[in-house]
C-alpha cells in the first residue's frame, strides 16, 4: 500500500505568506522569513535534528514529531534547495544544511536545469527532476515504497501539487507574525473546489496548527 503525499509543519504568516521577500544567501527564507519558524525551533524534534540536545514537549512538538515520522522521500522546489537561479553554477553548492542534511532519505528537487544526483552524510540523496511535479512524484513513490512522501515547499511547489489534487493531507502552522510581503500561499486556491476541507485546528504554544485533507467532494476526487 502506497503512503500518503503530505505537507507537514509548513509555516505561514497571519497575512498568508510562506516565505519573506528577497531570498538570498544571507536570507534563505527571505527577509523576515525565519520568524515563521519560531514555533519549530524550541521543539524536541528540531533540537535533536540539529544536534543541540533536548527541546520542549507540548502541542508544537507533537506536530513537529509527526511531521518527520514515516517519510520515505521528499520533494522540494528549487528555491528550497538553493538561492541561485538559472543554469546550475559550478560552485559546489549542496544545499543549506551542511554536510548532513536532516532528510536522511531520497530528496527530489524540481528544476528546469539538469544536475547529477549526489549523496550526503546521513543517507540523504539529492536528485534533480526536470520533468515537472508528476514526474517527481512518480520517482518519489518508487523510492518511498509504503512510506509517506513529504512535499517540503516552497509555497508555489505546494500550490502546484494542490491544484493538481495530488496532496492527501496538509499541516499548516500559522505563526503569529506579519510579513507584509513575500511568497503568498493561499492566493488563488479554492481548496473546497479542489476537494479539500478542514480536519482539525489546534492551538499550540507558539502557532495555530491546521490540518486540511481530502473530502468527498471537489475536483480532486
Amino acid at each position: 500500500m502506497a503512503g500518503k503525499v503530505r505537507v507537514s509543519s509548513y509555516a505561514v504568516s497571519v497575512d498568508g505568506f510562506g516565505a519573506g521577500p528577497d531570498q538570498s544567501l544571507s536570507n534563505p527564507l527571505g527577509v523576515g522569513g525565519e520568524s515563521l519558524h519560531e514555533w519549530f525551533f524550541p521543539t524536541d524534534t528540531f533540537q535533536k535534528l540539529y544536534g543541540k540536545g533536548h527541546g520542549q514537549s507540548g502541542v508544537d512538538e507533537g506536530f513537529a514529531r509527526r511531521g518527520m515520522d514515516g517519510i520515505g522521500a521528499w520533494i522540494l522546489g528549487r528555491n528550497m534547495f538553493a538561492h541561485s537561479r538559472g543554469p546550475w553554477p559550478d560552485d559546489g553548492w549542496k544545499g543549506w544544511w551542511g554536510e548532513e542534511p536532516p532528510y536522511r532519505c531520497p530528496v527530489f528537487v524540481l528544476t528546469h536545469y539538469p544536475r547529477a544526483s549526489f549523496e550526503m552524510k546521513g543517507g540523504t540523496v539529492f536528485h534533480f527532476e526536470t520533468g515537472g511535479i508528476e514526474a517527481a512524484l512518480k520517482r518519489a513513490r518508487a523510492a518511498a515504497g509504503d512510506r509517506d512522501i513529504r512535499i517540503g515547499g516552497g509555497a508555489e511547489t505546494i500550490r502546484q501539487y494542490l491544484r493538481a489534487g495530488l496532496i492527501d493531507e496538509m499541516h499548516i502552522a500559522v505563526s503569529p507574525v506579519l510579513l507584509g510581503r513575500g511568497e503568498p500561499f493561499w492566493e488563488g486556491l479554492d481548496l473546497p473546489a479542489l476537494g479539500y476541507g478542514m480536519l482539525e485546528s489546534s492551538a499550540g504554544e507558539r502557532a495555530t496548527h491546521l490540518r486540511i485533507g481530502r473530502t468527498s467532494t471537489g475536483a480532486a476526487q
